[in-house]
């Protein structure tokens, strides 16, 4: 041990101090710089799976259940190596190990896209358009007596040719495949780069790092959301098809974007970010320098230290060193505690990321081009500044493990309460003919499953599965033109009008106007104002919510000793990717099915994707499930600050705060014998007073 400090001592004698320190702070730079483009990259191929989920949905038919299992394919990709990653990457060369995760991050993303490019042309309806100077008029049902028009429509051989061009249906599980390899890919950035950065950042500044990386990451979310913005208001198969042809717009329920693209583009990012990790060292000069000065420590010091030195190899070299790391901090109450309430608060939070898009889109009429760009300019910027200022004020204030506790659970609250309100803020169902209303428009329904038709449209021979969604003059939309009764046409692709519809006539409006266009009918004032509202509250929820977000995490490896911080991050990120990343999106899908009214239905039969939901229950289960999570996790916090007091301030709890408040919590940082945390020496100057 001595021959090894000799070395380094001469080692670090041989470069004058200035150099070290100037090459140590360069390479530092450097790393934060290549991991602040990988948070980036990381963020930005997270946004473009969200915000594609909707896109997805449709391309392949599924329902919202499937599509957040392919979303929850980027947790159990993750959850296959984290652990280990975050152990035993810990004592090999993180920068590089950070590198090939990248590398293979990307790698995931360009195969997520790849199903596009070996799957037919999307079909969008029954009657799209297979020849270009076939009429539009004649493929689009409308009311007729005939009834050989049925039958052709439905003919054995028709369904039989459709349903074999439907062998291909489960395709999406390229899309899962590529997506859990993303996830692989992803595992060692955020625990290997926080315990790098921990290691070598300057005394007190790690959670000012902390909050700056987490703020800058940020960056590639905005991209994310304007760039899955822009290719959503390109259709799917552009390139290919003749988009003269299509008649559907952006706000119709069909319409899939370019989601392919935004993969193919996250992909080549997070490839070109991997490059500057393979050129940093192992370890910082930094390492070698505090290594020679504690050789001016006493023997006994260095003794101890070689002893703790030992041990750590011994724990990464022997594999029940790690069980038994792992049972350290499952037996620390406030890291269990820390795990559970975090766990509560991510899956709110992933539920909402995940579907916040088409709830915007269901509940306020928006396209999915429009709501992406809505959530990327205005809620993430409020995200980065509440997650820097939360930094911020913990290194400003030099607040202790209580102090960070406090923060977290008061900021909690107020996003909690400014989520309530949304409760308030959801629209009126629809006024739809043959869901909300009787078909003649005349009568809500009591449910909306197999209304019968009206007198208007009984004889009109309508195929009622059949989506082609047209806006009567009335204000009504009816599920396709055949259903609102209309017996002609004029016009051409996006701009068609229907006339003499016999539904729309007996509505009872002066006017007599029975014609109706094609396209939902919009949203009503009153709507688009709680929309309004519904932004600014989100605004506060993210800001309060993202403002207590750097505190928790530094809790999580701040609550156990310093040898274990990598597995406690990594052992945190493990539970929160199991247990809310992966069945989160899969039960938030599940109840948001529950709200459909409207099913897309294959040649074959088979159900696809929602065409339209109940507003009210989709807000309804989509909030009051958001709110539960979060009154769960509040609790908890309340649970983890009693249980702090109880641990490092005695059984009284009441004692006089005048004179011993300040001790009794500087005493949280202070090592219990038994213990539950052991603080690092750069730990002590950050928090203490």
């Amino acid at each position: 041990m001595m021959d090894s400090n000799q070395y380094l001592k001469k080692t670090a004698e041989a470069i004058p101090p200035k150099e070290r320190e100037t090459r140590c702070c360069n390479r530092f730079k450097m790393f934060l710089v290549a991991l602040s483009l990988s948070f980036m990259c990381k963020g930005l191929g997270g946004v473009i799976m969200k915000s594609s989920i909707t896109q997805i949905e449709r391309r392949f038919d599924i329902s919202s259940s499937i599509s957040g299992l392919i979303d929850g394919g980027f947790e159990i990709g993750n959850l296959f190596v984290i652990v280990f990653v975050s152990y035993f990457g810990s004592k090999l060369h993180r920068p590089k190990i950070i590198g090939i995760g990248c590398f293979i991050m990307g790698t995931g993303s360009i195969l997520t896209a790849l199903p596009h490019f070996f799957m037919g042309y999307y079909r969008y309806s029954k009657e799209t358009l297979t020849d270009p100077s076939e009429n539009l008029t004649s493929s689009l049902s409308t009311c007729s007596l005939d009834q050989n028009l049925l039958l052709n429509r439905t003919s054995p051989e028709v369904v039989e040719k459709g349903c074999e061009k439907e062998s291909g249906s489960y395709i999406w599980i390229y899309v899962l495949l590529g997506n859990m390899l993303r996830g692989i890919g992803e595992t060692p950035i955020v625990p290997l780069g926080i315990s790098y950065i921990d290691d070598f950042a300057e005394e007190g500044h790690s959670s000012f790092y902390l909050g700056t990386l987490h703020a800058l990451s940020m960056i590639g979310p905005i991209i994310g959301f304007i760039q899955a913005s822009l290719f959503a208001k390109i259709y799917v198969d552009i390139g290919y098809e003749d988009l003269s042809n299509i008649r559907i717009t952006p706000k119709d329920s069909r319409w899939v974007g370019a989601w392919w693209l935004g993969f193919l583009v996250a992909g080549m990012l997070s490839i070109m970010s991997s490059i500057p990790f393979f050129f940093l060292p192992k370890n910082l000069d930094k390492s070698q320098n505090e290594t020679s000065l504690d050789l001016l420590k006493t023997n006994e010091e260095r003794t101890h230290m070689a002893d703790v030195t030992n041990h750590g190899q011994n724990v990464s070299e022997n594999i029940s060193g790690f069980f038994q790391s792992l049972k350290c901090i499952l037996t620390n109450p406030l890291y269990v505690i820390l795990q559970c309430l975090s766990l509560m608060l991510a899956s709110s939070h992933i539920g909402v990321i995940t579907y916040v898009s088409k709830y915007i889109e269901q509940q306020y009429g928006y396209s999915t081009s429009e709501a992406n760009i809505l959530l990327g300019s205005l809620t993430l910027p409020t995200v980065a500044t509440g997650i820097f200022i939360g930094g911020y004020i913990v290194k400003k204030f030099k607040l202790t493990l209580l102090g960070m506790a406090k923060l977290s659970f008061y900021t909690n609250v107020l996003a909690f309460i400014f989520q309530l309100l949304n409760f308030a803020l959801i629209c009126e169902n629809r006024s739809v003919a043959g869901l909300t209303l009787t078909y003649d428009g005349n009568n809500p329904v009591a449910s909306h499953i197999n209304v019968p038709l009206s007198y208007c449209n009984s004889d009109c021979n309508c195929d009622q599965n059949h989506w082609e969604p047209v806006c009567g003059d009335n204000g009504i939309t009816y599920m396709s033109p055949c259903l609102a009764g209309c017996k002609s046409s004029n016009g051409n692709k996006k701009s068609m009008v229907f006339y003499n519809c016999s539904c729309v006539e007996v509505t009872g409006v002066q006017n007599k106007n029975n014609s109706v266009t094609l396209g939902d009918c919009p949203r009503d004032s009153q709507c688009t104002k709680k929309f309004y509202i519904y932004s600014v509250v989100q605004v506060l929820n993210y800001f309060f919510s993202s403002l207590g977000s750097t505190p928790t995490v530094l809790l999580v490896f701040k609550t156990v000793q310093p040898e274990l911080k990598s597995l406690a991050v990594g052992f945190h990120s493990l539970t929160i990717r199991a247990l809310g990343g992966i069945p989160a999106p899969i039960y938030f899908g599940a109840l948001i099915d529950r709200a459909c009214m409207k099913w897309s239905t294959s040649s074959c039969g088979k159900q696809g994707s929602c065409r339209i939901y109940d507003s009210i229950l989709y807000g309804n289960t989509f909030t009051g499930l958001t709110e539960s999570l979060r009154f769960s996790a509040l609790i908890l916090f309340v649970v983890l600050i009693s249980t702090m007091k109880k641990i490092y301030q005695g059984k009284d709890t009441k004692a006089s705060e005048n004179g011993r408040k300040d001790t009794n919590e500087a005493n949280l940082e202070s090592l219990n014998n038994d213990g539950y945390f052991v603080p690092s020496a750069k730990t002590d100057n950050e928090t203490h007073m």
